[in-house]
């Protein structure tokens, strides 16, 4: 890990920082510094783990998230997903402390939490299966991309989406806002279109993937989708 990713990281997580307590106003916020602290601790070990076990994957996911062989469709999704992440954020920050209209209980703030972390171990167990799980939507044949059917793979064919949906779910939920929680099923749409242009370039370009999806059925959720 050079000092270069080092510093992406630490923007990133200064950038989430001071989006939540710019929009809420004070810094006396215990969900947001547990919401940050939870980020440091769980994206650091699973960093650290990806420098030691696989710096390829490593390296592939501190690119940035705009790649010249990438396509045009999803530099547009990438835009637009950093846009709406920090939106997100702002509005969740207004609706727990400025605004001061959610009342959300610790126990389920607590649950959030737990969410969060679970998002995050089902992340690294993507990881160590799949050497290939790249930010950007694109065929990697200088890196031997093939299909990978095992591990979480053997239960839905985006096992990835399935570990940011339940950080995803956590967030509004730690955070204290209903309100951020009522905007998710648009994020969760967002990244439900991403999944089929994404499986449409996995089946043109990635030989194996058609028959594999069609022995994995469902994409994100076990029996449902």
């Amino acid at each position: 890990m050079t000092w270069a990713d080092f510093a992406k990281t630490a923007i990133w997580i200064a950038s989430m920082g001071a989006v939540l307590f710019a929009a809420a106003g004070t810094i006396d916020w215990d969900g947001a510094w547990i919401f940050l602290l939870e980020f440091v601790l769980c994206a650091g070990a699973v960093m650290w783990w990806l420098v030691r076990r696989d710096p390829g994957l490593f390296r592939e996911r501190m690119r940035s998230p705009f790649q010249k062989d990438q396509a045009v469709w999803d530099k547009v999704f990438m835009g637009l997903i950093i846009v709406i992440w920090f939106g997100w954020l702002a509005l969740m920050a207004l609706d727990a402390k400025r605004w001061d209209v959610s009342r959300v209980p610790a126990v389920v703030e607590g649950a959030g939490a737990v969410l969060i972390a679970l998002g995050f171990a089902v992340v690294w167990r993507v990881f160590r299966e799949n050497s290939f799980a790249a930010p950007v939507i694109k065929i990697q044949p200088e890196r031997g991309q093939r299909v990978i059917s095992t591990g979480p793979y053997r239960i839905v064919r985006h096992p990835m989406y399935a570990g940011s949906a339940l950080y995803l779910l956590g967030m509004p939920l730690l955070l204290g806002s209903w309100l951020g929680l009522l905007v998710l099923p648009l994020i969760l749409g967002v990244l439900a279109v991403r999944i089929v242009l994404e499986e449409a370039v996995l089946r043109e370009g990635l030989p194996g993937y058609a028959v594999y999806a069609a022995r994995v059925r469902c994409r994100l959720i076990p029996g449902v989708w």
